[in-house]
């Protein structure tokens, strides 16, 4: 039997914080009985605009239909190229595929896992009509040179912020070449991730940092139309029943899901400073430890994960010392979009993106996450590594 049970993720602590709240707010929406885009789904979208500083918010079922309808919603279709990153869940790469588009791939930035702008250039052809980065991990990607390269050849840019709820870009990127203008950087400073490029999708999976209990998913944006379309494409093409105008889908937020996000809506940027500290905690106690290369900590960074690389091949090594001591951990990803069964043999492989595929390493994290138990995760790594060397 192991020694220790630490998930890679705990809800429960809070849980125990809000769960008076949250049986109130259920217990509202049963009682009204209106469980399909009641009261609390418009009193959401309002709040979490609000909150984005956006002018529109619309909900929707997951944060894969966040990023179908957004596309969609700018108009991205049959014949069209996305360039975006392999370094991502395949939801990503399936939203494009799944609205006709072809994915295109362009290598990461080893220090933030984004996609690096300077490859993106690279990549762009007469067929070529958007950009989605994804703000892995809860980092923000290097928004100020997307937005100027999308600007210059006339690309729409789909955030896809499925880990970045409550992030803030502060034009701090890691890729930084200086090829971006001071201009762009203060225009964008201080934005909420989701609020810089046409459209930011968002996921409130369970696991997410802002987190429903069950899917739910969510489009913003500060352009009319696009919301427009938003709202019609989540409830089959139609702005009015029965009077469906195009094909759309079966993608509005419950209500239950709606009235549970109001209840943690408030929290979250308590939450989200909870995984920064625990972030440094990691940091600082696995500052000396060879073969580690920890994240940055920069300004804004949420941290959904908190992901280190293991240097020398010794990534699964540490993972399986990991496990047999109790101590969860995860691979987020061991194979880059680009080089999934589903487009086998389609595109040539990104070195980066391959070898942090071999790397990569998430460690328990959860704003609750206490110090001892942080120090114990770090000691087991330690007793590998320090001893190996």
């Amino acid at each position: 039997m192991s020694p220790v049970n630490i998930p890679v993720l705990d809800l429960k602590p809070q849980y125990e914080q809000i769960k008076d709240e949250i049986q109130a707010a259920i217990n509202r929406v049963l009682e009204s009985g209106r469980f399909i885009m009641g009261p609390d789904v418009k009193l959401f979208e309002q709040e979490v605009a609000d909150y984005l500083g956006v002018k529109h918010a619309i909900g929707v079922n997951s944060g894969t239909d966040a990023l179908v309808i957004g596309l969609r919603a700018v108009g991205i279709g049959e014949g069209d190229e996305v360039i975006t990153t392999p370094f991502s869940f395949f939801a990503t790469a399936e939203s494009i595929s799944n609205v006709g588009a072809t994915p295109v791939f362009a290598d990461i930035d080893p220090n933030s896992f984004n996609i690096d702008p300077k490859e993106i250039r690279s990549k762009i052809t007469s067929r070529t009509k958007a950009i989605m980065p994804v703000h892995l991990y809860g980092q923000p990607a290097a928004m100020a040179q997307i937005m100027e390269i999308a600007q210059e050849h006339g690309l729409k840019v789909i955030e896809d912020c499925a880990q970045s709820f409550g992030a803030r870009y502060w034009g701090t990127c890691s890729s930084c070449d200086g090829r971006c203008q001071e201009s762009t950087r203060e225009s964008l400073r201080g934005k909420f991730t989701g609020t810089i490029g046409d459209v930011g999708a968002f996921s409130f999976f369970p696991s997410k940092n802002l987190g429903a209990y069950g899917d739910g998913g969510l489009v913003a944006t500060n352009d009319d139309q696009v919301a427009e379309m938003a709202r019609m494409l989540r409830v089959h093409g139609a702005k009015k029943k029965y009077h469906n105008e195009m094909l759309g889908y079966n993608s509005r937020l419950d209500t239950l899901q709606a009235a549970i996000l109001r209840v943690k809506l408030p929290y979250i940027d308590q939450w989200n400073e909870g995984r920064r500290r625990v972030a440094q905690a990691y940091n600082d106690l696995l500052a000396d430890v060879p073969g580690i290369i920890t994240p940055e900590l920069s300004k804004g960074h949420v941290f959904h994960q908190y992901t280190i690389r293991v240097l020398e091949g010794k990534r699964d090594k540490v993972k399986e010392s990991l496990g047999e001591q109790g101590i969860g951990s995860m691979v987020y990803y061991p194979v880059p979009q680009d080089q999934l069964p589903v487009y086998q043999g389609q595109y040539p492989k990104l070195p980066m993106s391959d070898l942090l595929g071999t790397e990569v390493l998430s460690l328990p994290i959860w704003p609750e996450l206490e110090k001892y138990t942080i120090d114990s995760i770090v000691k087991v790594i330690k007793q590998l590594l320090v001893v190996d060397k």
